[in-house]
């Protein structure tokens, strides 16, 4: 049975975290840090990420950590996302990266112990698509529908409208794109920044969709889901409200998110939430100036488990 939410997921421990030169140029949401605080700021990350990952099995998703490999130093590892998806058919998906230095991320050994713990049928591997300059960067390019087979994309450097294409012929999903910005009119750089889809609701930056037809078609496909609509500011999406994931707890749905985003949303909003998940709140300032926040962490595995 197809669901939107996991119960599992892959973490990856960072061992050389922070935040990314080579990235910086297109993600707003990153900060810039001084060299010299480098090793405080990976320890800090590091103490983030253990309890992160407690909490979550704390609520009853199981949670598979790897650790970050010791050469060569990859400062966004944390998020594997970005690298790798798996999908409901037994299949996993394997992407194509912008940055040079995340490419490196990409690990056939986590594929192969998902193997012994999930039904795994094939790999299917875009990743030769860097040699045209061609990316599509995971389920931080692309938010699925899993139930309604959308596949929602906000088109950018890091998102190719061609190789989007492909990927929803081999998957089965339909391409709902569009293009979004901040509030200083930045490219949005995924996705997920901007757009979290649950089961039941949706949480979506509308206004950052500049074009009033593509806000219109992506607000009917939502409507027509059957979806309740939460819409998140420009200040809120900056906050990382929209970088969520929903999950399947011991006890029911989940919205995980950071500390930060969590704060930003409304109490009207909240309100919202609390029939269809439980908000669970990561506290992440260190690994958040890199750019990237909770979802961004957390590669939902939606293989079915293999019976021992």
């Amino acid at each position: 049975m197809i669901q939107q939410s996991a119960n599992a997921v892959v973490m990856i421990r960072p061992r050389h975290f922070y935040p990314n030169p080579e990235t910086a140029a297109d993600n707003a949401f990153q900060r810039e840090v001084a060299p010299a605080n480098t090793d405080a700021i990976c320890k800090a990350a590091q103490e983030e990420f253990d309890r992160a990952a407690s909490q979550l099995r704390g609520v009853g998703v199981r949670v598979h950590v790897f650790d970050d490999t010791p050469s060569p130093e990859k400062p966004d590892a944390v998020f594997p996302n970005n690298w790798f998806s798996t999908h409901e058919d037994g299949r996993i998906a394997v992407y194509p990266m912008y940055s040079a230095a995340r490419r490196s991320e990409r690990r056939r050994d986590i594929l192969d112990q998902l193997r012994t713990d999930y039904r795994v049928t094939d790999v299917v591997d875009y990743s030769a698509s860097e040699g045209e300059g061609r990316y599509l960067e995971g389920t931080g390019s692309v938010v699925l529908d899993h139930l309604n087979r959308l596949a929602y994309a906000s088109l950018s450097q890091r998102t190719h409208p061609e190789l989007l294409k492909q990927f929803c012929r081999d998957f089965g999903y339909e391409a709902v794109t569009f293009r979004s910005t901040t509030k200083d009119n930045r490219p949005v750089y995924h996705t997920n920044v901007m757009m979290c889809l649950g089961s039941q609701f949706v949480l979506i930056g509308l206004e950052t969709i500049a074009d009033r037809e593509e806000r219109r078609a992506v607000q009917r496909r939502l409507e027509a889901s059957g979806r309740v609509i939460i819409e998140l500011t420009y200040d809120q999406v900056a906050n990382f409200a929209g970088n969520a994931i929903e999950l399947q707890g011991e006890k029911g749905r989940l919205l995980v998110m950071s500390t930060r985003g969590a704060s930003a949303l409304s109490g009207e909003q909240r309100a919202k939430i609390n029939p269809f998940a439980e908000i669970v709140a990561l506290s992440l300032p260190t690994i958040e100036l890199a750019g990237g926040s909770a979802r961004c962490m957390l590669a939902a595995i939606h293989l079915s488990e293999l019976k021992k």
